[in-house]
């Protein structure tokens, strides 16, 4: 009996510390420290690019809390399975690991970028898991390691039927899913990791910098707003579904409409739009509730299309910024907010503003949040490695 009060007591006493780690309990974490070298580069090739398989590349920024600063002496600790799917050791390896040899770390600098030379993991020979890389982060300023979502491909079957069953990711960290660019038969991701973001007890994770919308560094959803005017007029087309690739804004409008700026940011849009072709799709969706009526609005978008000579933003609609027929509300956009602009790229969200009036510094933000979360896959350092 008393060998059993002792053994809960210090049961209890273990899961209360786990609880109160930063990230919770992290299976296997631990083994990011064993083979560690003590000088870690931001870029780093794993034995997996010299072996068979399809070579692959995942770069990006490690970010601040807000999403938007770069963090500097952060250790990203990556591991995943060979070409035929499983943590093998290297060979005549005698100190292997149960996460094999295709493993390797990155420490960012001052800039927060990182480099991940190596090859696309192949599923586990089961294939009840899909194609994915495990990550961990270990922050200077924090006494424990943490994982993070793991990165999968938006092109594998298997994340599909895994989705279909039912699984939705933590997002810690952000979205783990990686779209794939070509460059010289090399396949290429981009892929920012946001600190503390949905991670249990991040000491900075206190609250929201902002009151309307999802966080940066997670997915925009899908969803099906009503086009009263532009490239798919009277269709119901999913913004991020249709032009996920590349940069997209969806500014959304709520129950404060004020047309005159409304007008106004059109308009930049438009010209912006225009300017950057098919890297840059825009969305004016509206959803204001009070006193809704569909084919009456439908006529006064279209009109608003018509005297600003839009061409190629998208003037779209639904019943409430709350409607769930049209799943908008899984952007959690307040709509007691005059705006909330949403920049994605990759339909990953890499910025977001909320209230912002149409003026000249605010339409120079917009065009730098642009230009500074480009992507990157065919500007490239050299493929030699």
């Amino acid at each position: 009996m008393r060998n059993f009060i002792f053994w809960l007591f210090t049961t209890t006493q273990l899961m209360g510390q786990t609880n109160s780690k930063v990230g919770g309990g992290c299976d296997g974490c631990e083994i990011m420290y064993h083979g560690m070298p003590k000088q870690i580069n931001a870029v780093d090739t794993s034995a997996g690019w010299f072996e068979a398989g399809t070579k692959l590349i995942v770069k990006g920024l490690v970010l601040q809390r807000d999403g938007r600063t770069p963090a500097a002496n952060v250790v990203v600790y990556y591991w995943h399975t060979d070409n035929n799917g499983r943590y093998s050791p290297a060979k005549g390896a005698h100190n292997a690991t149960r996460h094999g040899h295709l493993r390797g770390w990155v420490k960012t600098g001052r800039d927060g970028r990182y480099e991940i030379y190596t090859i696309r993991p192949a599923a586990y020979p089961s294939h009840d898991e899909p194609q994915h890389i495990h990550l961990s982060i270990k922050e200077s300023e924090l006494a424990n390691e943490y994982y993070v979502d793991d990165l999968v491909f938006d092109d594998d079957p298997l994340l599909y039927r895994k989705t279909k069953r039912g699984f939705k990711a933590e997002n810690r960290g952000g979205s783990g899913v990686l779209r794939i660019g070509m460059k010289k038969n090399i396949q290429v991701a981009v892929h920012d990791i946001v600190l503390g973001l949905n991670i249990p007890n991040y000491p900075s994770a206190t609250g929201k910098e902002q009151s309307s919308g999802l966080e940066i560094g997670e997915d925009s959803p899908s969803f099906g707003p009503t086009h009263a005017w532009g490239p798919d007029k009277g269709t119901e087309a999913c913004p991020v579904c249709k032009y996920g690739r590349y940069h997209g804004i969806l500014y959304f409008v709520g129950n404060r409409p004020n047309w005159s700026e409304i007008k106004k940011w059109l308009s930049f849009l438009e010209t912006e739009s225009q300017m950057r072709g098919k890297y840059l799709k825009v969305y004016f969706v509206y959803g204001n509730e009070k006193g809704f009526d569909g084919e009456s609005l439908q006529r006064e978008l279209a009109a608003i299309g018509k005297e600003l000579a839009i061409r190629q933003v998208a003037l779209t609609f639904v019943p409430s910024l709350r409607d769930t027929i049209s799943e908008v509300h899984l952007n959690k956009v307040d709509p007691v907010n005059e705006n909330t602009f949403v920049i994605y790229r990759n339909r990953t969200i890499v910025d977001k503003r909320v209230n912002l009036s149409p003026n000249d510094a605010n339409f120079q933000l917009i065009r730098s949040i642009l230009d500074n979360t480009k992507t990157e896959l065919f500007s490239l350092p050299s493929l030699s490695h």
